[in-house]
């Protein structure tokens, strides 16, 4: 008996004491140690939402979802060159917009996040289980990868076009929110490999901004694409901090806080050496951009601070038990803080919290510190290392895809010799099997005629 009960005091304890240490434990302390961003690196992240925003919207010139400041979305109607809806993907991949930013020479292909309503887009990008592919040395979400190839085989010739009128000044910027961030992700890494088929743009003038991020590339790969890929993540925001397969995460919308709280604890038992072992184990994608609003044992809101970092170990492995998880979620409130940071960035009045570890040295490069992410990411020994990619804003296609050097950049293939080259890009960058489905024009079939528009979560 007394055994029994000094038993079920120690695990009494035990879980008492996990229980404060899980309900103390905050967003703010994912990036305690990184540095603040600047506001040169941080300008493009609140214009990149406003951009994803804006592919909510049936109309610009009449919105519903434009932010509440004078200018609204600060977009030209008449500088939209396409918007695609349900109607024009075929279920393919989730609506999109693209855009000349005449203002910021930036060509944006802007891809909005997934409509649960919608049965087309749900069986699409959630029809695999995540890293079940071997791509580029790493793993990735193969649904999102053939949204990503589908994207591109629709639209690469009229960037291409659009970057040869508008002139080399002009750079390509994607854009996405919650799943169709991990979508232009994709997009952004198989661009990169094919820079000829964009006019020879240069490396360092693609841009992808993943708001709100699904986790849908390895370590690896999330590391050595960091010069490309910005994801930006607000406070608490539970899908980047979400390893569970996506088609779970959406499945059980309804009680996503259960699914949240279940998560918690089995990774409290595991390490984090295993996880970064696990070479399947898929991450929010390249450089980290974390809004910190809310300190622990603080009433309200704080004026935002950003910090950035390219980790390796500590890449948002904490679910977060807050009641703010899904509301950090929204785009409409991301687009929000993003541009409060930015404007007390500009004052000059940022509050910043000293990081946890002090250093004495100063920051360095975005280069700098990328080289060093890649460095640590090898000395871990991590799955399919990235070693001959080492050099980051190089051009890295003629080591991946030299077989294709006399590919057509800017050419007037037919259609199908334009779906081909993207769909053999995929299949040569997949290390192992073949990708499955790969899909394209012909044999798609129309999987709904029923159009529902979602509310942006605000």
């Amino acid at each position: 008996m007394v055994v029994s009960c000094g038993i079920e005091c120690v695990f009494c304890l035990g879980c008492t004491r996990w229980a404060c240490r899980r309900c103390g434990y905050v967003g703010a302390d994912d990036s305690a140690a990184w540095a603040p961003a600047t506001p040169d690196e941080f300008a493009p992240v609140p214009r990149a939402c406003r951009a994803v925003l804006a592919a909510y919207e049936d109309d610009l010139a009449r919105p519903r979802w434009a932010p509440a400041r004078p200018g609204g979305y600060r977009m030209d109607p008449a500088a939209v060159v396409k918007r695609a809806s349900y109607a024009d993907t075929r279920g393919r991949c989730p609506p999109y917009l693209l855009y000349v930013d005449r203002a910021a020479r930036e060509v944006v292909l802007a891809v909005r996040g997934l409509n649960l309503g919608h049965d087309a887009d749900y069986r699409l990008l959630l029809d695999n289980p995540p890293g079940s592919q071997p791509f580029d040395g790493g793993y990735v979400h193969l649904g999102l990868l053939k949204a990503a190839a589908w994207l591109l085989n629709r639209e690469a010739d009229t960037l291409c076009h659009l970057l040869r009128d508008c002139g080399p000044e002009y750079g390509l910027v994607l854009v996405g929110h919650s799943l169709g961030a991990g979508v232009a992700a994709l997009m952004a890494m198989l661009v990169v490999n094919q820079l000829d088929r964009f006019g020879e743009i240069p490396r360092s003038r693609v841009r992808c901004y993943a708001i709100s991020p699904a986790r849908c590339m390895s370590l690896n790969l999330a590391v050595k694409y960091a010069d490309v890929i910005h994801s930006v993540v607000l406070q608490d925001d539970f899908l980047p901090r979400t390893p569970t397969p996506l088609q779970h995460i959406f499945g059980s919308v309804f009680c996503l806080p259960c699914l949240l709280f279940l998560v918690c604890m089995r990774d409290t038992f595991i390490s984090e050496d295993r996880k970064l072992k696990d070479p399947k184990r898929l991450y929010a994608p390249g450089r980290m951009y974390h809004i910190v609003e809310r300190k622990f044992c603080r009433c309200g809101r704080l004026p935002p601070e950003v910090r950035t970092a390219v980790p390796v170990e500590g890449r948002f492995e904490h679910i977060i038990l807050s009641c703010n998880a899904m509301f950090d979620h929204g785009i409409i409130w991301t687009e929000r803080e993003a541009q409060k940071a930015l404007e007390i960035m500009l004052k000059g009045n940022v509050m910043t919290t000293p990081p946890s570890r002090q250093q004495m040295e100063g920051r360095g490069s975005l280069q700098e510190e990328h080289n060093e992410a890649l460095e640590r990411a090898l000395s871990l020994h991590l799955p399919h290392p990235a070693s001959q990619h080492s050099l980051p804003f190089q051009d890295q296609a003629a080591s991946t895809c030299e077989h294709y050097d006399n590919m057509s950049s800017c050419s007037d293939d037919s259609a199908s010799s334009r779906t081909m080259n993207w769909d053999e890009l995929v299949e040569k960058l997949f290390d192992g099997n073949e990708p499955q489905g790969m899909v394209s024009d012909e044999d798609d079939n129309s999987l709904g005629s029923s159009v529902k528009m979602s509310l942006p979560v605000r």
